[in-house]
């Protein structure tokens, strides 16, 4: 694997409201237009190698949106789920939600898990969509199963630690992300991955989401290969063990 390549790549996707005022157009087109930056963004990660990919797509804050703007996402998930599925997994792509589903439309849910099963032995690009997700949240029900594992007398308080407490978390099964990516403008994580991102390298830039690829996504790789991960070492240190 080239270390220049993110392994797991996380995104913010950033801007499709603002890219649709600045056109005098509904909100809505511009959600529909950054669903077409998804697919776009998918093809480009699986091109440069990219193993992982975690999409930020709805957060658990976005349910305080105005209702006609939530109702018109969550038809739009439904939709491009629909339409995209059949290609992702023709091109092996394995397809998770990670959020809150006791939240979701039961039709919404219904596709999520007809899309995750058929897609779930293909050996591609592991593609992960944040739905109903938020960081705190994430952390809070991870507490809850360890407490409920510790009532049970399945562990003992004592042995908790950072890999039992991951373990419990939505991105288990995959390893934490490398490079975080946020379009749009601003500089913030707005409570995604708060603790798979501890030791991610953040890349915010000023392109609104649906105009975001190839040349920026490769501005995203440049800075990666750039950096020096020492994951709290010294630069000697990081470069031995390298």
């Amino acid at each position: 694997m080239d270390p220049n390549i993110p392994n797991h790549v996380a995104v913010i996707m950033d801007g499709n409201g603002r890219w649709a005022r600045k056109r005098a157009l509904p909100r809505h087109a511009g959600h529909r237009s950054g669903a077409g930056a998804v697919r776009k963004i998918v093809e480009i990660a699986a091109e440069h190698g990219v193993r992982y990919l975690t999409l930020f797509a709805f957060s658990s804050e976005n349910w305080n949106r105005p209702r006609e703007e939530v109702s018109k996402l969550m038809g739009l998930f439904i939709e491009s789920l629909q339409r995209e599925i059949d290609e992702l997994h023709r091109n092996n792509v394995r397809l998770e939600f990670i959020g809150s589903r006791d939240l979701l439309q039961p039709k919404l849910l219904d596709k999520i898990i007809a899309a995750e099963t058929r897609t779930s032995d293909n050996t591609g690009l592991r593609l992960q969509v944040a739905v109903a997700y938020g960081g705190r949240w994430d952390i809070v029900q991870a507490a809850r199963r360890l407490a409920g594992r510790v009532a049970d007398g399945d562990i003992a308080a004592q042995d908790i630690d950072d890999t039992a407490f991951a373990a419990e978390l939505e991105l288990a099964e995959v390893p934490d992300p490398d490079l975080l990516i946020r379009t749009g403008g601003e500089q913030r994580i707005s409570n995604f991955l708060l603790w798979n991102l501890a030791y991610a390298e953040l890349w915010f830039c000023d392109t609104l989401w649906p105009d975001f690829g190839q040349k920026e996504f490769t501005e995203a790789l440049a800075f990666y290969a750039r950096r020096e991960r020492r994951y709290g070492h010294t630069g000697d240190q990081a470069e031995a063990v390298s």
